[in-house]
């Protein structure tokens, strides 16, 4: 390790391969609330976040369980349309807050265009919130409505009907079949207009 009078120790999570220090003094010096996503294998997590002095505040915090607790999702919460759902909730709340803008913040995650993290983004701009981006990034309607999963259902359904019950059991034991995705994902939205309206009634 390098020492003497003019070396710094860099911070625990810069050595970890935690924090991107450069790139997260930059956000901050924007003043623009970051759109901070994170997945993991079952689950979507989108906040917006805004840095003070004092430390970072979550503004907005909604996670993709919310989908199936509040609004009636029984489809899996780790899938591209359950993210694009939890960036179009968190976009209706962030409004209805008077936040109209966000930055997005992806952490050291490497962008792959059309992941998961993206399909927040898209679902958050389309629920109103003003982000750059490069449009190319962004999952295909075809992608964030369950276009792709309605296909390949039909097409499994067609060809092997033990298969199809096989990879698609979470759904199946939920009471929904995987060609409904999109209708399911439509009305998902709806609630969340209807109940985004009461809070702002309430």
């Amino acid at each position: 390790m390098s020492h003497g009078p003019k070396y710094n120790v860099a911070f625990k999570r810069r050595i970890n391969g935690k924090t991107d220090y450069h790139m997260r003094q930059s956000m901050i010096l924007s003043k623009v609330p970051r759109l901070v996503s994170r997945c993991s294998l079952k689950h979507v997590v989108a906040q917006l976040v805004e840095s003070f002095p004092e430390g970072d505040k979550t503004s907005v915090s909604v996670h993709s369980k919310e989908l199936t607790k509040e609004f009636g999702w029984n489809a899996p919460c780790g899938n591209i349309p359950a993210a694009y759902l939890t960036g179009f909730l968190l976009g209706r709340r962030a409004l209805s807050l008077g936040i109209k803008n966000a930055i997005l913040d992806i952490g050291l995650q490497k962008p792959s265009a059309g992941s998961r993290i993206f399909a927040v983004l898209k679902g958050a701009m389309d629920a109103g919130l003003e982000i750059p981006c490069d449009s190319k990034i962004l999952p295909d309607d075809t992608r964030t409505d369950g276009g792709h999963i309605i296909s390949y259902a039909k097409q499994l359904l067609d060809s092997d009907s033990v298969l199809y019950e096989r990879r698609f059991s979470q759904y199946l034991s939920k009471g929904l079949r995987p060609e409904e995705c999109g209708e399911l994902l439509e009305k998902i939205k709806n609630k969340i207009d209807v109940s985004i309206r009461g809070e702002k009634n309430d």
